[in-house]
């Protein structure tokens, strides 16, 4: 026979293996399409902007979510050709909303001045490291190499990982 047991905001039920072994008899409850909270992805099914989406990572709220709304509104909802090109206004709010809090939204910038990437960790790196000159293999061969001028040197890269 299954026992219940409540667990603060949880209900815990256990239930003996032929309980389990039975098919279930749960009724399934349609779901609400206008809910705000079901996961739907960022675009809902009559085409507006789901702000609670996760993909959004907390942009929408905050001190900069109303001009974060407001431009990828303007963005999302453009008939532009090029799409989004009349939203720079909004786009420019937001950029300037997000300068004034520089421990919440940290710029591109801001990292490089702090040291720039970290030479010891390579997570820490926004992108690839300006190449360094490597020092010149050794000459077999004194004949002019075969392959076309176009393409580019062997990477060093294979060897280290």
């Amino acid at each position: 026979m299954s026992s219940v047991k409540e667990e603060g905001k949880d209900r815990v039920i256990f239930v003996t293996k032929e309980e389990h072994e039975a098919p279930s008899n749960a009724e399934l409850v349609e779901e609400d399409p206008d809910d705000p909270y079901e996961e739907r992805g960022l675009i809902l099914p009559n085409g507006e902007i789901n702000w609670n989406c996760p993909c959004l990572g907390g942009m929408a709220s905050g001190p900069c979510g109303a001009s974060f709304k407001e431009a990828f509104s303007c963005f999302h909802y453009s008939k532009e050709e090029v799409k989004g090109s009349e939203c720079l206004e909004q786009f420019r709010g937001m950029q300037e909303c997000m300068q004034r809090y520089p421990e919440l939204y940290p710029q591109e910038e801001d990292k490089e001045t702090q040291g720039g990437p970290s030479e010891t960790d390579p997570s820490k790196q926004d992108s690839a490291p300006e190449p360094t000159p490597t020092p010149a293999a050794p000459v077999q061969d004194s004949s002019p190499s075969t392959a076309p001028a176009d393409t580019p040197p062997p990477s060093n890269s294979s060897a280290s990982g």
